[in-house]
């Protein structure tokens, strides 16, 4: 579980695009805190540092404890958006948390103990077909991550979501068996496998039309 991190910050009496570009000029970044039937709150945090969280790792599925003129808000992102040439964050917004309320947030996947999958000794590769996995889970019991254990997985395995063991109170918002991830066959493997059996066939057929 992520713990939840603190933030200060000071609330904007102005909003618009023109206060939003006079606060990056001076090294802040616009937000807004909204959400648990209450007014939306317009404030700035330091940019520099709300850079960092976002690149870090982790920063969607973090609770944060804002401070804004001695009140604390707690709260999760919920989006935000960072320029599309310096890939520097414009504006993020920010979910009030209630007590007892459960998320929906999409928790990263993380794959264990490859080096021992045979599948993968053996030339397979792995297929990740998903990244992150979207689920329901307790707003004080956010998982970092899902960690998917590879061990004795073999070529041709399909991973299902059935078959990874989840956070307790956590549960997926697709109500079906939707595949994770595949150990994959090579595709200049899966020709030569293909070649050998057929070789092997052939020898069979051969000695099987001589013993007639």
């Amino acid at each position: 579980m992520t713990a939840a991190k603190q933030l200060k910050a000071v609330a904007r009496d102005r909003v618009g695009k023109g206060a939003a570009r006079a606060l990056r000029r001076n090294g802040q970044l616009p937000a807004v805190i909204y959400g648990d039937g209450k007014a939306a709150a317009p404030i700035a945090l330091d940019a520099n540092m709300m850079n960092r969280l976002i690149y870090a790792g982790g920063f969607m599925t973090t609770i944060f404890e804002v401070e804004v003129d001695g009140k604390t808000h707690r709260v999760i992102p919920r989006d935000f958006a960072l320029d599309p040439v310096k890939d520097f964050p414009l504006h993020i917004d920010f979910l009030r948390v209630a007590a007892g309320q459960t998320l929906t947030v999409d928790v990263p996947v993380h794959f264990i103990n490859g080096e021992t999958s045979p599948g993968i000794k053996n030339g397979g590769v792995l297929n990740v077909v998903r990244h992150t996995v979207e689920l329901e889970v307790p707003a004080d019991r956010i998982p970092e991550s899902i960690q998917v254990d590879l061990a004795g997985t073999q070529m041709g395995d399909s991973i299902h979501i059935s078959s990874v063991t989840l956070p307790q109170g956590t549960k997926p918002t697709i109500d079906r068996d939707f595949t994770v991830a595949t150990i994959a066959t090579p595709a200049g493997l899966g020709a030569a496998v293909e070649a050998e059996e057929a070789a092997v066939a052939e020898a069979q057929k051969a000695e099987a039309e001589k013993s007639e």
